[in-house]
C-alpha cells in the first residue's frame, strides 16, 4: 500500500466522521496529531455498561482514533491557539467538523489558517450545509434523508441503522476530496478548502432508491431486508441448525442455480417464477417454497455448496461470528495508548499493486 509517511495531519475534529478521516490517514502512514479540548473528545465517555468507568478511552473513541498522537489544547486560550498556529505551519492537512461559526470564533477557520500556510488542505465536515446552525447528529440525518423511513420491518417503526452510517458516508466523501486536493497540490502547488455536509453525503448515497422515486414516483417503504426491485433478494431462511441465511438472487441464471442447489429445479420452470418481475409479484409464495427446501440443510453445508456453485447466499452472522473469520481478523488494528489495550478495524482496506 502507498505510504503517506511524510504527510502531517492536524485533526481538530471530534466524535466520529472527522476523526475517522484522521484515522484513515494514520493507517496510510501519515503523522496525525489530534487536538482535543482539555475535557477530551465527548466520545471518551460513550461507554458500554461493561466498560471501566475510569478508563481514558471508550471502545467508541478507539474505533476512530487509532494511530494518533493526542494533544490537549484549549482553542479559546490565545497562548494555546498559538501552539496550533505553529503546528499549522508544518501541516499538510487540517480536519475539522465545527458547528457553523465556531471555527471563526476559535480562530481556526480556513481563511486564517491558509494565511499561515498557503499550501494547507483544509477538510471540513458540516451537518446541513456550511451556514446551517442546526445540530447535526447522525440519527437526525438518517431521519431527515429518508434512510430511517425506509429501514425496518414492514409492520414496524422507522429504524435507524446500527452504525452512524451518515457519518461514515461523509467521512469517505471527505477522504476522497482531500486525496484529490493533495494530487492537485502536487500539480499546481496550492492549498485547498474541501468541505462536505452530512446531508449531501446522505442524499448522494440514496442511489437506486432515489432514482426509483425520481423517475417513477415510487415511494420506498419499509421492507426489512427485502429489495424493491429484485426477488428472492433479502429473503431470510432458517436452516436445520437454526442459522439464518439470506439470498441475493439478481438474475434468472442465479435463480436457476439456487433451485438446482437445493434440489428444487422445477421452481425455475414454474410460470410464477420465470422472470424477476414474476418472482416479485409472487415473492411470498416463492419464499415459502424456498424456506421448506432450505430448512432441510445444515448452514455450513449449504454455504459451502453455494460457494462452489456461485450462488449468492450468506449466513446472517452476529459480531462474534464475523470476527471468527480469518479475513475479518486480518483487519483488526491494536495499540496500547495510555497503557490501555484498544482494538479497532481498518478503514483503509483497498490494495494498490504495481
Amino acid at each position: 500500500m502507498i505510504s503517506l509517511e511524510n504527510i502531517k495531519v492536524l485533526d481538530l475534529s471530534s466524535v466520529l466522521a472527522g476523526p475517522s478521516v484522521g484515522m484513515f490517514f494514520a493507517e496510510l502512514g501519515a503523522d496525525v496529531l489530534k487536538i482535543e479540548t482539555p475535557k477530551g473528545d465527548v466520545t471518551r465517555s460513550w461507554k458500554l455498561e461493561q466498560e471501566d468507568p475510569q478508563s481514558l478511552r471508550s471502545a467508541y473513541f478507539a474505533s476512530v482514533n487509532w494511530g494518533k498522537e493526542i494533544l490537549p489544547l484549549d482553542l479559546k486560550d490565545e497562548d494555546e491557539r498559538q501552539v496550533v498556529y505553529h503546528l499549522v505551519e508544518e501541516a499538510d492537512i487540517v480536519i475539522t467538523n465545527f458547528k457553523a461559526g465556531d471555527a471563526e470564533k476559535l480562530g481556526v477557520d480556513y481563511n486564517i489558517l491558509s494565511q499561515i500556510n498557503p499550501m494547507l488542505i483544509y477538510g471540513a465536515i458540516n451537518g446541513f450545509g456550511e451556514n446551517a446552525k442546526r445540530p447535526a447528529f447522525d440519527l437526525v440525518l438518517q431521519a431527515e434523508t429518508g434512510f430511517m423511513y425506509m429501514n425496518g420491518q414492514a409492520d414496524g417503526p422507522a429504524t435507524k441503522m446500527p452504525v452512524a452510517l451518515i457519518d461514515v458516508l461523509a467521512a469517505h466523501q471527505l477522504k476522497e476530496g482531500i486525496l484529490l486536493a493533495l494530487w492537485r497540490r502536487e500539480r499546481e502547488h496550492k492549498g485547498a478548502y474541501v468541505s462536505v455536509s452530512l446531508f449531501d453525503a446522505a442524499i448522494a448515497a440514496l442511489a437506486n432508491q432515489a432514482s426509483n422515486y425520481l423517475m417513477l414516483g415510487h415511494l420506498p417503504q419499509r421492507m426489512g431486508s427485502l429489495h424493491p426491485n429484485i426477488a428472492p433478494y433479502g429473503e431470510q431462511f432458517k436452516t436445520a441448525d437454526e442459522q439464518l441465511v439470506v439470498t441475493a438472487i439478481g438474475s434468472n441464471r442465479q435463480f436457476l442455480a439456487l433451485c438446482q442447489l437445493i434440489g428444487e429445479e422445477q421452481l425455475a420452470k414454474d410460470k410464477r417464477f420465470l422472470e424477476n418481475q414474476d418472482r416479485l409479484q409472487n415473492r411470498s409464495a416463492l419464499a415459502q417454497l424456498l424456506a421448506e427446501a432450505i430448512g432441510k440443510w445444515e448452514s455450513q453445508e449449504l454455504l459451502d455448496e453455494a460457494v462452489k456453485t456461485n450462488v449468492p447466499l450468506g449466513l446472517v452472522r452476529n459480531m462474534a461470528q464475523v470476527f471468527e473469520q480469518e479475513a475479518a481478523q486480518a483487519l483488526i488494528l491494536e495499540e496500547e495508548p495510555d497503557g490501555q489495550s484498544t482494538k479497532a478495524v481498518r478503514t483503509a482496506v483497498f490494495k494498490i499493486k504495481d
